[in-house]
Formats: C-alpha cells, sequence, structure tokens
C-alpha cells in the first residue's frame, strides 16, 4: 500500500481518532503506551510514511495560524463584521509572511478534535480563538498542548491568553440611549447564545443599561442567522405588549426582522425601530437602512495577528482593549406616530 495509505486508515484499524494516530506517530505525550505500540504496529505493517512537512516534525515553524468558526448545518453564512475580521487577520499575516488555515465546526467537540489535529501534525504555530463561552474550556486546553493563543471577546479574569476586547457596557449605553432619547421605553434585543460569556452580548449588561434609563426589556435568545431572526421577531411582535424597538446581534437578523415587520403591516420607524449590533453594506442598502453600530474589525484582526505573533516569539502579551464601536444612526430608528 505504501505511501498511499493515510493516518485515517490506520485510525479504523486501531480503532482511535485521527489526532491520535498523529499524536502516537510523532511521539507526542496523551497516547497510552499500549494504544501507541499498537498503531506502531499497524503503521509498520502497511509500510506508512507520514505526508507531514517534515519541518513541521523537527519542530520548525510552519508560518501559518489558525482559526475556527462554528457554524452548524450545510449553509454557512459569516456576518459581515466576520467577514471584516478576517479580511483583517489575512492582511497582517500577509505583512508577516504567514498564512491562515480556516475550519468550520458543528461544535466545541468537534473543534477541540481540530486543535489536537492541528498541534499533533504542526500545521499551525497558533490560533485565534472566536466567541468566548461561559466556563470555556478552549483556553485552558490549547495552554495544556502549548499552543499560542489569543481570544477574541472580553477575558473573565486576567489569567490565561491574551484577550482583543470592547467595552460592552458603553457600547450598550450609546444604543439605549439613542433610543431612550426617541422616546422608547420597552426595548426588545434578539441575539446569542446565551452560552457566550463575552458581556457584549450578555443579558445582564443589555438589561442593566435599559434598567438604569428607566426602559423595559425583554430579551430573546437565539442562534445567529436569518431564520431565528425571523422567528424571534414573529413571536415578539405578535405578543402584547409588543416592543416599540428592537435590537439584533447581527446585521443579518436585523434585515430578517424589517422584513417581518414590513410583512406584519408595521411601519418602520413610524411603528417600530430597528437598530443592528453590527454594521455592513447590507444595512445601508435596504430600505429603510437599518441604524446600526459600526466597528473596525479589520483593526481588530490585525491587533490579534500581532499579539499572536508576539505569544509566538515567547513575549507575555496583555490584553488589548479596542475603541468602543460607534452609533451610525439611519432610517430605521426613530419617534413613534402618536
Amino acid at each position: 500500500m505504501g505511501n498511499q495509505v493515510t493516518m485515517s486508515d490506520i485510525a479504523r484499524r486501531a480503532g482511535v481518532s485521527r489526532a491520535t494516530v498523529s499524536y502516537a506517530l510523532n511521539g507526542r505525550p496523551g497516547v497510552s503506551e499500549e494504544v501507541r505500540e499498537r498503531i506502531l504496529r499497524i503503521a509498520s505493517e502497511v509500510d506508512f510514511r507520514s505526508s507531514v512537512p517534515a519541518k513541521a516534525l523537527r519542530g520548525a515553524g510552519t508560518h501559518a495560524i489558525g482559526m475556527t468558526l462554528r457554524r452548524r448545518g450545510a449553509t454557512v453564512t459569516i456576518e459581515a463584521v466576520r467577514r471584516r475580521l478576517i479580511s483583517g487577520i489575512q492582511s497582517e499575516l500577509a505583512v508577516h509572511g504567514f498564512g491562515l488555515v480556516l475550519q468550520f465546526v458543528d461544535e466545541g467537540a468537534q473543534e477541540m478534535e481540530v486543535y489536537r489535529l492541528w498541534r499533533a501534525e504542526g500545521r499551525v504555530d497558533g490560533v485565534i480563538v472566536c466567541d468566548p463561552q461561559i466556563g470555556d474550556p478552549r483556553p485552558t486546553a490549547l495552554a495544556d498542548m502549548e499552543m499560542p493563543t489569543v481570544v477574541l471577546g472580553q477575558p473573565e479574569h486576567d489569567e490565561g491568553p491574551p484577550h482583543v476586547w470592547t467595552d460592552p457596557v458603553r457600547a450598550s449605553e450609546s444604543v439605549i440611549s439613542h433610543l431612550a432619547a426617541l422616546g422608547h421605553r420597552h426595548i426588545a434585543r434578539i441575539g446569542g447564545p446565551e452560552t457566550r460569556s463575552d458581556p457584549f452580548y450578555a443579558v445582564e449588561t443589555f438589561s442593566a443599561v435599559c434598567a438604569g434609563a428607566g426602559i423595559t426589556a425583554t430579551v430573546v435568545m437565539a442562534a445567529q442567522g436569518a431564520r431565528e431572526g425571523v422567528r424571534s421577531t414573529r413571536r415578539l411582535l405578535v405578543t402584547r405588549p409588543r416592543p416599540t424597538a428592537i435590537v439584533y446581534d447581527s446585521d443579518i437578523m436585523a434585515v430578517a426582522g424589517l422584513g417581518v415587520a414590513k410583512e406584519l403591516g408595521l411601519r418602520v420607524p413610524a411603528e417600530l425601530s430597528i437598530l443592528a449590533w453590527d454594521d455592513s453594506v447590507l444595512c445601508g442598502l435596504v430600505r429603510p437602512a437599518i441604524t446600526a453600530l459600526s466597528r473596525d474589525a479589520v483593526a481588530d484582526g490585525g491587533r490579534a495577528v500581532q499579539l499572536l505573533l508576539r505569544d509566538i516569539a515567547g513575549e507575555r502579551p496583555a490584553h488589548v482593549e479596542v475603541p468602543v464601536p460607534y452609533l451610525v444612526v439611519r432610517d430605521s430608528t426613530g419617534r413613534l406616530d402618536d
């Protein structure tokens, strides 16, 4: 069989994962001696020769960094802010002669398997972690792998890898104060998921800022995407009393919500104001154009790469707080008709 044999072939014969095979063949810890001997015996029997680049096996740098994005289902939708973020990451990497390895995953277990495989095969020199979760196991697991890491999101504590983050309270205040000045006293927010630890998306942050302004807050936790935007908006707008303004976590959800409002015969903004937490070209193209928070995601991606390269070089960079997004006011927010 010779060179045509792959690690996946060995994994099937040994009854283990592909990452376990890679760990065993490369002499890395984390594999029992019994399993390692079984894998090595099978590899010898089939005359396996690793296709991993020799420089990776020697421990030399690959000049690549990895990033995963969790997206369920066959259709992968990347929000505008994510596209800008990836653009910023790739631009900064290019300056330093690095490439980006981007992997879509369905859930946490698959994501951890990707990290283990990357580390075992030496495919990347470090990783950028997105969407921190409550009690997130990824930073600790990556530290155990000795994988240089940067996290995009608010840190829960000072320890751990460096984070690139923005102040969630000030961002929420700019949104709520704008809607309060227009006379809104019942504001809903659609977004999530609730497992995310970043206070920028947390229920407590939004609700606390609303309470401080004397505003009733309704929060609907939903997965990202147009389908959830439609479903959650319809559920909100058929209840009584319904909110007079809705804030969406993404541009895609906000556009979907605008479509539901029109379908139900509600005039925007005379009867309902709509605001997106992330700005995009899409927000400016629909009618009425959607008021949104605008952030420099390209610059954020560049900052994340700079921190990660410092970590790879053996430094211990600190967290970096980036500027608060600013509100771009358009026609989807306004005063209610009497």
